[in-house]
């Protein structure tokens, strides 16, 4: 018993010195931080929150298509004497394209002149003949049946001559048709036929395509939701429209919006737009796929802020404001317009106010900052599909 009582009793040294010496290691490192350790600023970059005009747009993807596209065929049948135009080359109406043998439609133009010389010979006679009855049956010499046979063979001869007028027109229209030109001005494509060939006016494929490229045609989609706010804006005036690259950057033309299609696909919940650009440095080709920005309106003198500032929480948006003592303020917003660059501000901030606009991600209330300006530029809002 006496030595259990010993042995319990040695555990429990053995267990307070190790106690002291675990406290005495641990007591020198905690003397070495101060009770108030200050923690290094947090580097972050900022933009004031001004007031400028802001344009409001809507983006859509849009197709080039040419304003005016016509397939040349001929209209009548022939060897193909001459092929007058290069493949992508520029025309304008009335250019020389190809010539058909003109020789057997001029032999047809000629014989109708021909019948009509002849029945107008028969004319003048018939109607020397109809004065003639005419004198006779007021003397009583000849019958009034003889005199209204006559007159009918003159309106006959008259009726005759205008039917040869009709087929010189033909014809005309005919050999006219060997000389194929340019109906519009534009681009020629890949040519379809070659000279030698005999051409047929049933031929579908046709010679070759003009497509006119100067105006040009955009037809781009925006959502059906925003038919009313185009439709009132449209009431106002043509909208303008800009062709944007496929990088989102480079403005490639700017036009008007031509007409908003009559009804709005429910399929997609899409409605059609068609704008025209005059496309004068030729940067638009038709089937180019491209983003397309309508110029709704400007909002005036508006406050904005870098829509990077913006937080989400549970409770709502919110920007961390830097405090003239350089400490950050979680400050609740009220936001209008925003896409991924600019924010509208409607509540919550003033002109001037510092925000955060990166690296918000280490920051809580009242933390010390170490800011860097960012540089600023002209805004937009966009609202998007």
């Amino acid at each position: 018993m006496k030595r259990r009582t010993l042995i319990t009793a040695v555990l429990a040294c053995a267990i307070i010195v190790l106690a002291i010496g675990l406290w005495s290691m641990a007591r020198p490192g905690q003397a070495q931080v101060p009770p108030k350790q200050r923690a290094s600023d947090v580097p972050v970059q900022v933009a004031g929150a001004k007031r400028v005009d802001v344009p409001v747009t809507l983006t859509g993807l849009g197709t080039a298509q040419a304003y005016n596209t016509v397939t040349i065929k001929s209209m009548v049948d022939g060897p193909l004497e001459k092929v007058a135009f290069t493949e992508g080359q520029p025309v304008h109406k009335g250019d020389l394209l190809a010539q058909i043998d003109p020789r057997p439609y001029q032999a047809q133009l000629d014989q109708a002149r021909a019948k009509k010389a002849q029945d107008e010979a028969q004319l003048a006679n018939a109607r020397q003949d109809l004065e003639r009855y005419g004198g006779l049956a007021k003397s009583g010499a000849s019958s009034r049946q003889q005199f209204e046979a006559q007159r009918a063979q003159v309106a006959q001869l008259e009726a005759q001559v205008r039917g040869d007028q009709a087929a010189i027109d033909t014809a005309q229209i005919k050999l006219d048709y060997t000389h194929i030109t340019a109906p519009i001005d534009g681009r020629t494509g890949i040519r379809q036929i070659d000279e030698g060939n005999v051409v047929r006016a049933t031929d579908t494929g046709g010679l070759v395509t003009i497509t006119q490229l100067q105006p040009i045609s955009v037809v781009f989609t925006l959502p059906g939701d925003s038919l009313p706010e185009v439709n009132r804006e449209m009431a106002h005036g043509a909208l303008t429209v800009q062709a944007v690259g496929r990088d989102g950057k480079d403005i490639l033309d700017e036009g008007k919006v031509a007409l908003v299609d009559n009804q709005i696909d429910t399929s997609t919940g899409t409605m059609r737009l068609k704008a025209t650009f005059p496309n004068d440095r030729l940067t638009l080709w038709p089937g180019q796929f491209l983003n397309v920005r309508l110029a709704l309106r400007s909002e005036r003198n508006v406050l904005t802020i870098p829509s990077p500032a913006v937080q989400r929480s549970p409770q709502g948006l919110f920007v961390y404001v830097v405090k003239p003592d350089m400490t950050v303020e979680a400050r609740p917003l009220k936001v209008g317009l925003m896409d991924e660059s600019v924010a509208v501000v409607e509540e919550g901030l003033q002109d001037g106010e510092q925000v955060v606009i990166a690296g918000q991600y280490r920051l809580q209330p009242g933390s010390k900052v170490n800011a860097r300006i960012a540089d600023g530029g002209d805004r937009t809002v966009d609202k998007g599909n």
